[in-house]
């Protein structure tokens, strides 16, 4: 499970860092119609390198702070590939 803290109308789409025990995820897309919502889902499997099918939201769809299933992709792993982002895993 990835917690993410979502950003919409931000310019421009990208992972920022951490806020929190989240990952920071600003986004263009307004909160309208779930187009943020999109928008973080689609940023973080392009970080992960996997299909935006395989992340889902399970929680939070509209609150700015959301949590993410991603299919196939245990928990080290996610976080071995987001490390760029929020730093080494914790251990």
């Amino acid at each position: 499970m990835i917690h993410v803290h979502v950003l919409p109308r931000s310019g421009r789409t990208e992972i920022v860092g951490r806020h929190g025990d989240a990952l920071k995820v600003r986004v263009a897309a307004p909160p309208v119609d779930g187009r943020a919502t999109d928008a973080a889902r689609l940023a973080v499997a392009a970080a992960l390198g996997v299909a935006p099918s395989t992340v889902t939201v399970v929680g939070g769809e509209r609150s700015r702070l959301k949590r993410l299933r991603v299919a196939g992709l245990q928990a080290a792993e996610a976080e071995r590939r987001l490390a760029p982002w929020i730093g080494p895993a914790r251990g």
